[in-house]
């Protein structure tokens, strides 16, 4: 397993991870299996959609700000509370196979690291779990 640190810049942003997921994949020596990468924060999340289009990401964040409003009649103190909403939507863990070394995602896919509570310093977590 390995520990990444990300330092995000904005309140939200999306980070694509597939560099940093092919780099330990390279450094395991792994051809096949399953890779997890998991975020162990609670104001943000993991994905995987398109990075094609920056007009994807943008619209998901105006999607997400439009159902989860900042100026909510929230109770949690922190005042962060729709960062919190936005990361269960996206969940704190994705699985890809692995192929031949390679990441299986579609022509246009990419995993992303969700900040919806940034700017932070933030951790997540790759694991291969080794197939046959």
């Amino acid at each position: 397993m390995k520990v990444f640190t990300i330092t995000t810049s904005k309140r939200t942003q999306f980070i694509p991870l597939d560099s940093y997921i092919e780099q330990f994949i390279q450094e395991t020596g792994r051809k096949n299996g399953i890779v997890c990468v998991y975020v162990p924060h609670t104001t943000a999340g993991i994905t995987i959609n398109e990075n094609a289009d920056p007009d994807v990401l943008y619209d998901i964040e105006k999607t997400l700000d439009t159902l989860i409003p900042w100026n909510g009649n929230y109770k949690h103190a922190e005042g962060n509370s729709p960062a919190h909403v936005k990361a269960s939507l996206m969940g704190s863990s994705v699985q890809i196979i692995i192929q031949n070394g390679k990441l299986v995602l579609g022509t246009w896919q990419s995993v992303f690291f969700c900040e919806f509570d940034g700017p932070r310093t933030r951790k997540f977590y790759v694991e291969v779990i080794p197939t046959q």
